[in-house]
């Protein structure tokens, strides 16, 4: 007897109201509202500037989404909405998901285009990059590199504490973002001095959050462009959600460039949502990988394997991949 049903595929291909009660619901700023206390329907509703209609059925459904509580008539984050979703915390992840509920939620409705085309499907349709339109408004660059810092957290907590600092003096985070992953460090490791490593418009998004930390003292900003320009020469490089967005050659050269800058000894940390080697299990790393043929030209994510053969191919040895928090794992190489 076949005792199969078909939820689990309904859940799948109709996954698609839930990720978008989530993502109206942090463009809404119900998680923000709720952190001030919890409320009922009607007056969060008010707040919010939502009509009574669905009001309740929306709040209902994010409470069986996991994304609230409910305490008879009143409405709460849980634990983890309240610590990430939150505008005014500094752990924050929305800013991510306010691009994915204004860019990417519409891109991913051409993912067959994509599929049978191979090319990207958002601006670039377009003839936009989608990186010189990110960069060229910095209210919108603020946003998003805050919502890097949220996802990185953990990941540059982790790479703090497994990490042997110990052994070095000097490292740069390439493509650094807003810069968390250099605060963790200089915030674990009191020895350590830092550089953050991206493009001229991140420096004052990066500086004000180094101040923000008292570790202007301990670190600073360098511009530059990896495919252009020299990376810094340090102890240790570190790349977390870089070469995800390049094809083959280009993540090769950017690996060799790391490769030229480190001396004898110095280490490369590269993280990101690694697929496992066998290519079953981490689906949000395929998932990603689905996303960077939406977002780039020739990006893909890949497995610890394929990182650790590359590196080896530029000249750097003893590599091995550790997995940390979540969905991420960090593949590290000793030159």
């Amino acid at each position: 007897m076949n005792n199969a049903t078909a939820d689990n595929i309904l859940q799948l291909g109709l996954g698609f109201w839930g990720s978008k009660t989530l993502l109206s619901a942090v463009e809404l700023g119900v998680f923000t509202e709720l952190a001030k206390g919890p409320l009922d329907a009607s007056t969060l509703a008010i707040r919010l500037g939502i009509h009574p209609r669905s009001a309740r059925d929306f709040l209902d459904a994010l409470v069986a989404l996991k994304m609230l509580e409910r305490n008879g008539d009143r409405y709460s984050n849980t634990a983890s909405t309240e610590l990430y979703l939150d505008r005014a915390k500094p752990s924050y992840v929305g800013g991510i998901l306010e691009m994915a509920n204004m860019r990417l939620f519409g891109f991913w409705n051409s993912l067959t285009e994509g599929l049978r085309t191979g090319k990207p499907q958002n601006e670039a349709k377009d003839g936009v990059s989608t990186f010189e339109k990110l960069y060229e408004n910095p209210e919108r660059l603020e946003g998003f590199l805050k919502g890097m810092t949220g996802i990185s957290l953990p990941a540059a907590k982790a790479i703090a504490k497994s990490f042997d600092w110990d052994k070095f003096k000097t490292f740069a985070d390439v493509g650094c973002a807003q810069g968390a992953v250099p605060v963790q460090l200089a915030l674990h490791h009191g020895h350590l001095t830092g550089i953050g490593y991206d493009l001229q418009p991140v420096q004052p998004i990066f500086e004000k959050y180094i101040r923000s930390h008292a570790l202007q003292n301990r670190l600073r900003f360098q511009a530059g462009n990896f495919f252009k320009d020299p990376l810094p020469k340090v102890d240790v490089l570190v790349m977390g959600h870089i070469l995800h967005d390049w094809n083959l050659e280009e993540k090769k050269l950017i690996l060799g460039k790391a490769y030229e800058a480190l001396p004898q000894g110095g280490a490369l940390i590269v993280y990101e949502a690694l697929i496992d080697d066998d290519r079953r299990e981490n689906a949000f790393g395929l998932l990603m990988s689905l996303n960077m043929l939406i977002e780039t030209q020739g990006g893909f994510d890949y497995t610890g394997a394929d990182c650790c053969g590359w590196k080896r191919e530029t000249g750097i040895r003893e590599t091995r991949v550790e997995h940390f928090v979540g969905p991420d794992s960090m593949v590290i190489g000793i030159k």
